[in-house]
C-alpha cells in the first residue's frame, strides 16, 4: 500500500530523513521508532504533505502522491492523528467529527443545515464513529472537558471519520497511563480488524512490541534496521542506537 523509496529531506546543513525505503502493506500494521530526532517525526510529515521530499518518492496504492498537496492526500486515503493533541476544544465531540466528514457530504444539503446537525445521515455516522471509539455516552461535550484519553480517543476518532486506507499515529500513546495504553493498544488492533493500514511512531515500546506486524528502526535519519519485533529487540545495533546497548 505505502512505499517508501529513497526519499530524504535536509534542513540546512542536517539530514533529517537519508535515502530512506520501507513499504508498509495493505492490512499491516508498521511501528517506525528511534530515539529523538532520529528522523521519524520528519518521515510523517514527508508522508502526509507537511514538506516537500528533496529526492525520492511516496506513493500510495501505485499512485506517486511526492508532489501532491496535503488535501489531496487526504483525499487518496491518508489520514494521521499529532503529537500534541489538535482538537478543536470549544466545539463539541460531534462537531469535532463532523469536520472531518465534510469531504464526503452532501454540498447540496447546505452548510447550515450540516453545522447543526440536522441531517440523520451525519448524525448516525457520527454516532457509529464515537461508540466504536468508546465516546459514544459524549456525543454532545465540549472537547475541551474531556480527560486527556478520550481527546486522545477523539482525535483517533477525526482520523477515522475520513474514511482513511492508511493512518499516520504519531505518538499516540504521549502521556497516557498504563490503563490508556492497553486501551489505545485494543483500538488499534480494532483498526486493523477494519481492514485499515497503520504505520505508528511510538516511545512506548511495550506498546509497539505488542500491537506491530513488523518494526522499522531509524537513527540519524536513516535506516538500521527492519523486521519482527522479536527480530528487533535483539538486534545490537538497535539496543546500541535506541536502547542505550542494554
Amino acid at each position: 500500500m505505502l512505499k517508501i523509496k529513497n526519499i530524504g529531506k535536509n534542513f540546512g546543513g542536517v539530514k533529517a530523513v537519508d535515502d530512506l525505503s520501507f513499504n508498509v502493506d495493505k492490512g499491516e500494521i508498521v511501528g517506525l521508532i528511534g530515539p529523538n530526532g532520529s528522523g521519524k517525526s520528519t518521515t510523517i510529515n514527508l508522508i502526509c504533505g507537511v514538506f516537500p521530499v528533496d529526492f525520492g518518492n511516496i506513493s500510495v496504492n501505485e499512485q506517486n502522491i511526492s508532489s501532491l498537496p496535503t488535501h489531496e492526500r487526504v483525499a487518496s486515503g491518508i489520514s494521521r492523528t499529532f503529537q500534541n493533541i489538535r482538537l478543536f476544544k470549544d466545539l463539541s465531540v460531534w462537531q469535532n467529527i463532523w469536520v472531518a466528514l465534510q469531504q464526503d457530504s452532501d454540498q447540496s444539503s447546505g452548510w447550515m443545515r450540516e453545522w447543526f446537525g440536522n441531517s440523520k445521515l451525519q448524525k448516525e455516522k457520527i454516532k457509529e464513529i464515537l461508540v466504536f471509539s468508546g465516546l459514544g455516552d459524549r456525543f454532545d461535550d465540549l472537547a475541551g472537558n474531556l480527560s486527556f484519553g478520550e481527546q486522545r480517543r477523539l482525535e483517533l476518532a477525526r482520523a477515522i471519520a475520513s474514511k482513511p486506507k492508511l493512518i499516520l499515529l504519531d505518538e499516540p500513546a504521549a502521556g497516557m497511563n498504563s490503563d490508556e495504553v492497553a486501551d489505545l493498544r485494543q483500538r488499534i488492533l480494532d483498526l486493523k480488524k477494519l481492514g485499515l493500514t497503520v504505520l505508528l511512531v511510538e516511545h512506548v515500546m511495550e506498546l509497539v512490541m505488542n500491537v506491530v506486524d513488523r518494526i522499522v528502526v531509524l537513527n540519524f535519519g536513516k535506516k538500521i534496521a527492519e523486521g519482527s519485533p522479536e527480530n528487533i529487540q535483539n538486534n545490537k545495533d538497535v539496543q546500541k542506537a535506541y536502547l542505550g546497548g542494554a
